[in-house]
């Protein structure tokens, strides 16, 4: 991941705060590796519980497919908040995970950006996988 799509992250999960934030990694993956190439903003379509619980917007996904699809690129994953909660999943997390995919998750406070980590699904479990820099 891009340092800039980082810093995108960063900035939206600050502007939903205090609210669960969420949307999509757009890219490829080769060797083995997952390469986000650029990340989209879903709506939460949760309202009742959107303090610690996220919906993304199905239409939304729809819009990043094809926005995916015409440049070529798949969705490799998902990214979300923890408002005032560490970036590991929750079991409500697992339940919804897809395996293969990336699910990058943002610790955010008043404060701004906590963490940020990315986990993808191992059978029944969540296992953290590296975020390395790459270029543009």
């Amino acid at each position: 991941m891009h340092e800039t799509l980082r810093e995108k992250l960063e900035e939206l999960a600050c502007a939903g705060y205090p609210y669960e934030s969420c949307g999509l990694l757009l890219g490829g993956s080769a060797d083995g590796e997952c390469r986000v190439e650029r990340v989209t903003r879903a709506r939460n379509l949760n309202t009742e519980r959107a303090a610690d619980h996220y919906e993304l917007d199905p239409d939304d996904f729809a819009a990043a497919d094809r926005e995916a699809r015409a440049a070529g690129l798949d969705i490799v994953g998902i990214w979300h908040t923890h408002p005032n909660h560490p970036a590991r999943p929750s079991e409500t997390d697992r339940a919804a995970a897809w395996s293969g995919w990336a699910y990058v998750i943002i610790s955010v406070s008043r404060d701004g950006v906590q963490d940020l980590r990315s986990w993808r699904l191992n059978g029944e479990h969540f296992e953290e996988e590296s975020i390395k820099p790459c270029r543009p």
